[in-house]
């Protein structure tokens, strides 16, 4: 998978804010990606390709729903999947269609938080993906009061399910207010391109003219996390990748992410996979060999 992220131009009419997307396909092609609308997404078929939300690597089963927040990276590879053809079904929508003073009354609660959990990306249960199937795959347009108000409860239904669970380890958003930002989008892009090697704090501050102690508050305060968790979150996420897509060992791994000390690369992986690197690989093996 390419180390290149894009931002997606969606096509999102002025006038409606949504886009629904029904594909039949033979594999994945499309890069790892991020866009302002928040995105629900739901495969079929589609075992034993690669998703990636955020930090988070993980191979799918026959049939996967995810939510993925605003400007959260995202993206699909075939990994192993031997399936064709994959179906899937994507609907891409505005927060702004959902009034801020609505999402405040008691009967939206539950997606209103739903919403903020989505920037870790949110995966559904199996069971919840299902009992949803027939809804997702019938609603193939949203143009009318009645195809929104299915589409509400679609979004009701999966905010009250049981089993869902945080796909990115913390909230993995490039920028809420991408359009009035370029310095975090400088940030964001020279971090991609130079995570192998020791990037300084007095390095990247210096890239948008700010003092390190500034710029340490203004990447907390986009990214929820700071400089050091940041890029070790980019590293490890692209570890995990290299991990289940090459057969560079754990060292080379570990060197090509920019840690020195392969004690420390192991230490820091286990923290955030709750596993070792070796543990990491094998699963993904095992998962092959069944296959």
């Amino acid at each position: 998978m390419s180390r290149t992220i894009n931002r997606e131009i969606t096509l999102l009419e002025p006038d409606n804010g949504f886009l629904v997307i029904n594909r039949v396909k033979e594999k994945f092609d499309f890069p790892i990606h991020f866009h302002p609308e928040y995105e629900l997404n739901f495969i079929l078929n589609g075992k034993g390709v690669l998703r990636v939300v955020g930090d988070s690597v993980e191979e799918l089963s026959n049939i996967d729903l995810v939510l993925v927040g605003s400007y959260v990276k995202h993206g699909w590879e075939n990994h192993n999947c031997k399936n064709t053809p994959i179906y899937e079904m994507t609907f891409q929508f505005n927060d702004s269609i959902f009034d801020e003073k609505l999402l405040s009354l008691r009967m939206f609660n539950e997606i209103n938080d739903m919403f903020k959990r989505a920037n870790h990306g949110i995966k559904f249960s199996k069971e919840t993906s299902k009992k949803l199937m027939p809804k997702i795959i019938t609603l193939t347009k949203i143009d009318t009061v009645d195809e929104f108000i299915k589409f509400l409860n679609i979004l009701q239904e999966m905010a009250v399910s049981k089993s869902q669970r945080l796909l990115s380890s913390s909230s993995s958003n490039v920028d809420g207010e991408y359009e009035n930002s370029i310095r975090i989008k400088k940030v964001y892009e020279f971090i991609q391109e130079n995570f192998t090697r020791k990037i300084s704090l007095s390095e990247i501050s210096e890239l948008i003219n700010m003092s390190p102690v500034s710029f340490n508050r203004f990447i907390k305060k986009r990214t929820g996390k700071t400089f050091v968790e940041y890029v070790n979150d980019t590293r490890l996420s692209f570890a995990s990748r290299w991990l289940i897509e090459t057969d560079m060992s754990i060292g080379e791994i570990s060197f090509k992410c920019g840690y020195n000390n392969i004690t420390h690369f192991n230490r820091q992986f286990k923290k955030a996979k709750k596993s070792t690197p070796s543990e990491f690989r094998e699963k993904f093996e095992r998962t092959d060999a069944k296959q």
